[in-house]
């Protein structure tokens, strides 16, 4: 009881995001979020000057509550090892848990290893496998930092942000506002029962097409995920190809 009290008792630090997305009060607007923006605009540089370089990059996102001896932290390890070998870099929010995994896998693979850590109210530090860390104070700029530099989404079981960010990305896919690229979920008895829901619920009721089912791999293999991930890239130079020959 004495634990939960201090618990509670504990000063709760605001963040930059919250700040941003709270109502405003009466003219406060005047004198806080218009001098915002040159901090998000900050961000942004920043963000696309430290990964400007990164043209193969793939964004692998889980649970960072996965404790190293779990089999899915040694996927992820073993996945971003893969992709190393393959040529990619890999990019993770820069926890624990299945973040850590994937960094340690493409750092010990010799690989780029990046981290895009946020700050939150209870200080998520950033692990200690990682070639390349940044830290983000909003999450939107931070989301778009793994949308701009990954040409695949590699999706280990997690929790509301792992969903966030899988669906987020199926939209921007579905809206053409990004090129078609892999999301592949990693483990069917985690995401079986959702893409089961998506099936018979939702295209049933015409609320997604058959495009849409499309746009979602599912493995239990580092060696599948990873394939997924090269055989899309093939298939975008030879496009390239084609369209640089009409023109």
């Amino acid at each position: 009881m004495a634990k939960n009290r201090n618990r509670n008792n504990q000063k709760k630090e605001v963040t930059q995001d919250e700040q941003l997305l709270a109502t405003p009060k009466q003219d406060e607007f005047t004198r806080t979020d218009t001098w915002r923006v040159f901090r998000i605009m900050g961000e942004f540089v920043e963000g696309f000057d430290d990964l400007a370089t990164i043209t193969r990059g793939v964004s692998v996102f889980g649970s960072a509550r996965t404790p190293p001896d779990d089999l899915q932290y040694k996927a992820a390890q073993e996945t971003a090892a893969l992709l190393v070998q393959a040529g990619f870099a890999v990019i993770t929010g820069g926890g624990p848990g299945i973040m850590e995994a994937a960094n340690r896998g493409a750092m010990e693979a010799g690989g780029t290893s990046i981290g895009c850590n946020i700050e939150l109210p209870f200080e998520q530090k950033p692990n200690a496998y990682q070639t390349r860390s940044l830290t983000f104070k909003y999450f939107f700029v931070r989301k778009t930092m793994f949308v701009k530099y990954s040409t695949a989404f590699i999706i280990f079981p997690g929790g509301y942000g792992t969903l966030d960010e899988l669906f987020e990305s199926l939209t921007l896919i579905q809206t053409s506002k990004i090129k078609n690229f892999p999301v592949v979920l990693f483990g069917t008895d985690y995401w079986s029962g959702m893409i089961k829901w998506i099936k018979d619920v939702m295209y049933k009721e015409g609320k997604v097409s058959d495009t849409d089912l499309q746009l979602l791999h599912m493995t239990d293999s580092p060696a599948e995920a990873v394939e997924i991930v090269v055989r899309s890239q093939d298939s975008l130079r030879k496009l390239d190809k084609i369209v640089s020959s009409e023109y």
